[in-house]
């Protein structure tokens, strides 16, 4: 069998019988947060925001040093986690909200659907932002998840964590699956005197949901420009800064919330049997992040705390993406579904931390993000090489209105230099066929091997893996091949 199939012929198939690690089907928390990088919480190293449930979970759990989204975009990303099927598979092509107006297929049978067949009582509470709802449905919704609402409940994760409790606490013998998505750390509408929305606040930083009168239970923990880490893929200016320091801010609201939700868990008896699941759907709302598919945008934080763990504080290191989150949840339910079903695959095997062998390139697939924003890329990432294909390459790379009108762009686009962090300006909006590169000795991606003569071995052997699984995934552009 050609290796490049693997990923697309492992189905597991969950047979009657298997259960989770306690010996019975668990109950499911998964935790979604809204554009959170992993370059800004502790137990990935950075030492100054205050992330102390979260770090508590990893700590309890697994922490994933190699997860990615497939698609570093809301609804598309959301689609994936839910559906198991990239998001060019499920038809959620863009954002679901407004005139964007993107949808996944009626005939997707999702992981809540699924598990609600299977048994399970399915709630969810704070952002949606899928649709078709009948394909996404949820037996009960706590509040109505609407995208980039400014009095969404998605901002006061306290608040939906105590609304969570009805779920958590009924007496009801049924496993629950509780998906529990915040929208913070997203970058807020600030609402203009005329009652319109907009994230224009230059010279202002963004506020990322920030408010002065707080939110019920929240504790707000603020943060100097000075003192926070501008990664490497940003420009280290005063509005950046600014706006890094509103951003954590979020975050460690997001973390009180986390950790009020695991107290309810506790004080009704059942953290011991959820499995808990903690991702962000992609990368930081920052240009060079969000929208693209360098790292920045896709390797994103992923905690796991099962029922039964072994060896708490464990670390793993397989490549998985939010492709694999379905089938890995079913199988840990014990919900049988067909090979084929899904993308990805289960690594329910790793879930402890154990060793899965054979789990050391994924693929990535973007199309859209606002209607107007079309620019087709495919990936595949080993642990040495990336190899993007940039489909509409003609094209300027267009971004997300809400990077385009933040401060962090603007200061970066009107300083000397025209550089955010590594790369240019330039290289960022215009992009070539192809981008290679060696994350090895290259982890900022800004040196392009494609049309490197000692690398074409190397590009041909990526190339062939990601035409393969275009044509395994029913990627409507593996036509291009074909006729252009």
């Amino acid at each position: 069998m050609n290796p490049a199939f693997r990923l697309f012929t492992l189905a597991v198939v969950a047979g009657a019988g298997l259960h989770g690690a306690t010996g019975s089907r668990p109950n499911i928390v998964m935790i979604v947060s809204d554009d959170h990088g992993r370059d800004a919480l502790g137990c990935y190293g950075n030492p100054v925001v205050k992330t102390p449930h979260l770090d508590a979970l990893a700590a309890d759990g697994t922490r994933f040093t190699a997860a990615f989204c497939t698609t570093a975009s809301c609804s598309p990303s959301r689609s994936v986690i839910l559906s198991g099927q990239h998001n060019h598979r499920n038809g959620m092509y863009g954002l679901q909200h407004d005139d964007h107006h993107f949808q996944s297929y009626d005939q997707v049978k999702s992981l809540p659907v699924r598990l609600a067949e299977a048994g399970y009582r399915t709630a969810r509470i704070g952002k949606f932002h899928v649709a078709p709802e009948s394909a996404y449905a949820f037996q009960t919704v706590l509040s109505g998840g609407k995208a980039n609402d400014p009095a969404t409940i998605g901002r006061s994760p306290v608040e939906m964590a105590d609304q969570s409790r009805g779920v958590i606490e009924a007496k009801d013998e049924r496993p629950f699956f509780l998906y529990f998505a915040s929208d913070d750390p997203h970058r807020a509408n600030a609402v203009l005197p005329s009652g319109k929305p907009t994230f224009d606040t230059w010279p202002e930083p963004n506020r990322f949901g920030n408010r002065p009168a707080g939110f019920p239970g929240i504790t707000p923990i603020t943060y100097r420009p000075e003192d926070v880490r501008v990664p490497s893929f940003l420009p280290d200016t005063a509005a950046c800064r600014a706006e890094l320091a509103e951003y954590y801010q979020a975050i460690s609201r997001l973390d009180q919330g986390i950790g009020r939700l695991i107290a309810h868990l506790k004080a009704a008896g059942h953290y011991e049997t959820t499995l808990i699941l903690y991702l962000s759907d992609n990368g930081a709302a920052f240009p060079g992040a969000k929208t693209t598919l360098y790292d920045p945008g896709m390797r994103l934080p992923f905690i796991v705390r099962s029922p039964g763990r072994k060896a708490p504080g464990g670390v793993q290191e397989a490549m998985v993406t939010w492709a694999d989150l379905a089938p890995t949840l079913l199988e840990v339910a014990g919900v049988a579904f067909a090979a084929g079903a899904f993308d990805g695959r289960s690594f329910r095997a790793g879930l402890d931390g154990a060793a899965l062998r054979g789990w050391d390139e994924i693929y990535a697939s973007h199309t859209l993000h606002e209607i107007t924003m079309y620019y087709p890329m495919r990936v595949v990432r080993t642990r040495q090489h990336k190899l993007i294909v940039n489909l509409a390459h003609g094209l300027t790379y267009p971004s997300a209105l809400d990077l385009i009108k933040s401060p962090t762009w603007i200061s970066a686009a009107e300083s000397s230099s025209r550089r955010l962090g590594r790369r240019t300006i330039e290289q960022f909006l215009h992009r070539p066929k192809f981008e290679l590169y060696d994350l090895e000795r290259d982890p900022d991606e800004v040196v392009n091997l494609a049309e490197e003569p000692a690398q074409q071995n190397v590009k041909a052997a990526l190339l062939e893996k990601l035409k393969v699984f275009q044509a395994a995934t029913k990627d409507p552009w593996v036509r291009k091949w074909s006729y252009e």
